[in-house]
């Protein structure tokens, strides 16, 4: 309003010039308060907007999320660049490896374990070496060798739809707790297998990818003869006990590294959980988080200084005591593989892998 005109106004309300002047004020007074609070208003839009988004992220895409020593295979450090800087593949095998001849450095720390190793993949050197080539019970360690032949042969974005097949594991064992009738991605399946340690998972991923569980397993013992594995033998996917079911330290390290050659694999083996949402037998959808087994990532153990733990597969049974097999680095990225075998407790099991990764 031009002055002229408030002061027309004025004087036709009949207000004195300081009345007029007091209510002018109040009334640009109320509209700075509007501006302010129009201003708040959409901030605050903003805001819930940008924590629902947040929400859906974290919520219902966590499984796009590695919760421990974040996997990027372009990363020199934590990735596969260093991983793999000196290793040639041909035909998707490893050329060069570390070679044992016999028990090595075992001065260095003594261990109560019946077998351990640690070797040096850079340097292709084998740091420490106790009782390799004695055939053990490796529990579920087997499930790397699962986990290789399935990123060999299948398709990660298969639907899988559960079986009766995974009724046929030892009851009160490591599970996934799937039901009959679930429908599950093949990748899915595998996070459930290694991160959970999850058996019924096991079944189903052989059954998928063979046929039956008994193909699989042939297929499991014709890639460990190809990578060189001739002192492993395997009757399951999962590792629970059998008498004809054995591997040794060496082979382990043998088919880990092998499976390293993977990105997928990389990434299983350094989640800390995995979050997974399928479908039941009804089609109703189910939403679990599979927490690790790992107890570097559940914050129970805690590795030696300048030692980072990247990830890996544990192991349990009467028969194969405890066991672990780690890929860790040193602070510049060197990585190594540490693998012990019948540890006689979880407790002496970190214990005797912290001195071994003392050795790095």
């Amino acid at each position: 309003m031009k002055c002229t005109d408030k002061e027309e106004a004025r004087k036709r309300l009949g207000y004195t010039e300081r009345e007029w002047a007091r209510i002018m004020e109040q009334e640009k007074q109320e509209k700075k308060r509007n501006r302010k609070l129009a201003a708040v208003l959409t901030g605050m839009l903003v805001l819930v907007a940008c924590m629902g988004f947040l929400v859906y992220y974290l919520v219902f895409r966590s499984h796009d999320y590695t919760l421990n020593f974040t996997y990027n295979s372009a990363d020199s450090v934590l990735g596969l660049g260093t991983i793999l800087d000196g290793f040639e593949a041909e035909e998707g095998a490893a050329a060069d490896l570390c070679v044992v001849t016999g028990d090595t450095n075992t001065s260095a720390v003594s261990l109560d374990a019946y077998s351990a190793a640690l070797f040096d993949l850079n340097d292709e050197e084998t740091v420490y070496a106790k009782d390799v080539f004695t055939r053990r019970s490796p529990a579920s360690i087997t499930k790397i060798m699962t986990c290789l032949v399935a990123l060999k042969y299948g398709n990660l974005d298969d639907q899988v739809t559960v079986t009766s097949t995974i009724l046929n594991i030892e009851e009160g064992s490591s599970v996934a707790d799937l039901k009959v009738g679930d429908v599950l991605s093949l990748k899915q399946l595998l996070y459930g297998m290694m991160v959970v340690s999850g058996n019924d998972a096991a079944m189903m991923v052989a059954e998928h990818i063979a046929g039956s569980v008994d193909a699989f397993v042939d297929l499991m013992n014709e890639e460990a003869l190809a990578i060189g594995a001739t002192d492993t033998h395997f009757t399951n996917p999962h590792g629970l006990t059998d008498s004809d079911h054995y591997t040794t330290v060496y082979d382990i390290y043998l088919i880990f590294n092998e499976a390293m050659q993977y990105d997928t694999f990389m990434d299983i083996i350094n989640r800390e959980n995995y979050y997974a949402e399928y479908t039941d037998a009804d089609g109703n959808d189910v939403a679990v988080t599979w927490d690790s087994t790992n107890q570097y990532f559940t914050g129970n153990e805690t590795a030696p200084d300048d030692v980072v733990v990247y990830g890996g597969k544990t192991g349990t049974t009467n028969d194969a005591g405890y066991c672990l097999a780690l890929l860790s680095k040193d602070l510049y990225g060197n990585p190594y593989i540490a693998i012990i075998l019948h540890a006689d407790s979880k407790e002496n099991l970190y214990g005797e892998m912290n001195s071994l990764l003392s050795l790095i």
